[in-house]
């Protein structure tokens, strides 16, 4: 690892920092650097406060260094005025001569415009570096901006023989059939606690009356997301308590009850392009999908995933409900408990 490399990966470990708080805005992380040493350092903290930079040049005791030193970003400084004022335009105020940065915004407002402006200033711009890892840490945030719909996170649990469920009826509903243990059940919710939104199907809400929230970790709740063609599904369900943000999708009707928010969509047309819409124009980066085979294959055959989070657990069903089908690069193995987590990435860039 050379020093760029160096400085860039202490940048997106503090991007990190901000999981679970700056979305929709990205994580970003920063340090300035002066004589081989780390003089200050920031990153984005909470959507809407201030950015990486601004943190950054604030925590220099010595504002004097700063027009010798090299500031390293992980994503390019922002050019424009949103909630706070361009980090491009702080950079070039206090005179810092040298800029290296991880990887370009695919955000239309900023897009190349921040690293320009630097550049016109007479600042010395150098990109690239680490740009895979500042990538990687941002997934979510070029997905949406790059595919106008959020980052898909397919989920589901499966046993040694590959089945997800028993063949249930009605007087089993109520409760999930449990394939995997506690451990892997407070992974599902580390999951969800980094993610803006999860779906479920109507077979999924009637038979496993979910709840879909954290409660077993800290964190924030996601956005529920319930399929109600008919708005048929029992009031008394979990997902209805009205605890948290919920959208139940729908034929009949638009309303916004408390946090329930009905939203009614073309059920003659293809549900799953309405769906990812709503989500975009909400401004959800990331959507987990934890449905049943049904609504799961769907997307699959759609192409419209970008990761699988298989869990696999050590039971033998012999019959049921058969896994998805899925194609993909196995990214990552990981021993949780007596189970295991295999994540897949969709391959086809195109979806």
């Amino acid at each position: 690892m050379n020093t760029h490399e160096k400085y860039m990966s202490r940048c997106i470990e503090l991007a990190k920092k901000g999981a679970m708080e700056v979305s929709p805005n990205p994580m970003v992380g920063c340090v300035l650097v002066y004589g081989n040493k780390i003089i200050g350092e920031g990153y984005h903290e909470k959507y809407g406060e201030t950015h990486a930079e601004v943190n950054a040049i604030r925590s220099v005791k010595d504002k004097k260094l700063l027009r010798k030193c090299t500031l390293y970003v992980s994503l390019e400084p922002c050019a424009h005025h949103g909630k706070t004022p361009p980090c491009s335009d702080l950079i070039v105020e206090k005179q810092i001569p040298k800029v290296v940065i991880g990887t370009v915004d695919p955000f239309a407002e900023v897009a190349g415009k921040g690293i320009e402006k630097l550049e016109n200033n007479g600042i010395d711009v150098k990109l690239n570096v680490l740009k895979d890892e500042c990538l990687e840490l941002n997934k979510r945030f070029f997905t949406f901006h790059e595919k106008k719909r959020p980052f898909i996170l397919l989920k589901w649990a499966q046993t040694s023989d590959g089945y997800i469920d028993i063949d249930r009826k009605a007087q089993h509903y109520g409760e999930p059939t449990w394939i995997t243990g506690t451990d892997a059940l407070i992974k599902v919710h580390q999951m969800r606690a980094l993610e803006d939104a999860i779906l479920v199907g109507t077979g999924t809400a009637e038979k496993d009356n979910p709840s879909l929230t954290v409660r077993l970790v800290e964190g924030k709740n996601p956005l529920r997301i319930i399929l109600d063609r008919n708005l048929k599904l029992s009031p008394r369900l979990n997902l209805f308590d009205n605890s948290t943000e919920t959208l139940v999708i729908n034929s009949i009707k638009n309303e916004k009850k408390g946090n329930t928010e009905l939203a009614k969509v073309d059920y003659s047309l293809e549900i799953l392009p309405q769906i990812l819409e709503l989500l975009y124009k909400k401004e959800k980066l990331s959507l987990i999908v934890e449905g049943g085979r049904k609504l799961l294959q769907s997307f699959i055959d759609r192409g419209l995933w970008d990761e699988a989070h298989v869990y696999n657990g050590d039971l033998d069903f012999k019959a049921g409900v058969k896994a998805p089908k899925l194609k993909g690069e196995i990214v990552s193995t990981e021993i949780i408990g007596k189970d295991f987590l295999q994540i897949f990435r969709n391959s086809d860039q195109g979806s």
